[in-house]
């Protein structure tokens, strides 16, 4: 395929869902209150840290990029003392998998799901380690035998891959955790509010980046200027660039199975209406459902 890059993109478009279900369902997030997490911002820190070990506020803000270190100290290391990495990785899958056997219902047990399980487990296994802590880290842990977990573990190993391939085309770029945030609002409309709940931006922190994106010519009080413009598409090209060798394994033929076959998937959980559609993903879920 002359377009891997591409075909990446749209592969995270469909594999984000998959992996989001952890965040949002009320299955992973009673499994992990049920494993010692104390509310949401707890339960998010911990299991998605959970694979780097017994992980501090410190290593965690570095590694996520875009969290207020305060965010992240209010749930690390504290977290440690409730739970342990080994159970919140224990919830988050259990969890998870609950949330997608409902939202898919009896196709959870059909072959597209094993199929699609076995495709992205063998682009998540041959992605290239360098770089990439978190992925490394996920990568390390065994991977599921049943299909549905199969699923959801390759999807976040390539999610976990793809995002810290963005972090590094930011940072070429420029571009700092809490204001990519504001730079990306301001590309693609996404409400400031989004950004008030879910990353604990006030006023004051939100404007202060407007006015450095905009002194660097890159942003105008309602959008992003032609300069800036033109850095936000090249900004998602590298992303996409770095994360295209994750499907070199797959021949072009697997590649487009694979896409045929988490289409459906991942508009049924998009139709289950757990996820947000406006949130910090950066993914515009309604295109799966149009």
């Amino acid at each position: 395929m002359d377009d891997r890059p591409g075909a990446a993109r749209e592969l995270w478009t469909l594999l984000e869902p998959v992996h989001a279900v952890v965040y949002f369902s009320p299955e992973p997030l009673e499994a992990l209150r049920e494993a010692g997490c104390r509310g949401f911002w707890m339960g998010y820190f911990a299991n998605r840290a959970a694979p780097l070990g017994p992980a501090g506020a410190e290593l965690v803000h570095a590694l996520f990029y875009n969290f207020s270190h305060d965010r992240v100290a209010r749930a690390l290391p504290s977290a440690w003392e409730l739970t342990s990495p080994q159970a919140a990785l224990a919830a988050r899958e259990h969890g998870s998998v609950a949330a997608l056997r409902r939202h898919l219902g009896t196709a959870a047990d059909g072959p597209e799901v094993e199929r699609a399980g076995a495709l992205a487990s063998r682009a998540a296994a041959a992605a290239p380690l360098e770089g990439r802590a978190l992925y490394a880290a996920n990568r390390r842990l065994p991977e599921p035998d049943e299909p549905v977990a199969r699923l959801w573990h390759a999807a976040t190993l390539l999610r976990e891959h793809r995002g810290e391939g963005h972090i590094a085309a930011l940072m070429a770029a420029g571009i700092g955790g809490r204001e990519s945030h504001v730079f990306h609002a301001l590309a693609t409309g996404s409400p400031r509010e989004v950004y008030t709940v879910a990353r604990d931006f006030g006023d004051e922190e939100w404007g202060g980046h407007i006015a450095a994106l905009r002194d660097r010519g890159l942003a105008l009080d309602g959008g992003l200027t032609d300069a800036g413009r033109a850095l936000k598409a090249e900004v998602e090209r590298r992303t996409d660039a770095l994360a295209a060798p994750a499907y070199a394994v797959l021949s072009d033929a697997e590649l487009a199975e694979l896409t045929h076959l988490l289409r459906p998937i991942a508009r049924a959980v998009v139709q289950a209406g757990d996820l947000p559609l406006d949130s910090p993903m950066g993914l515009d879920l309604r295109t799966l459902i149009a």
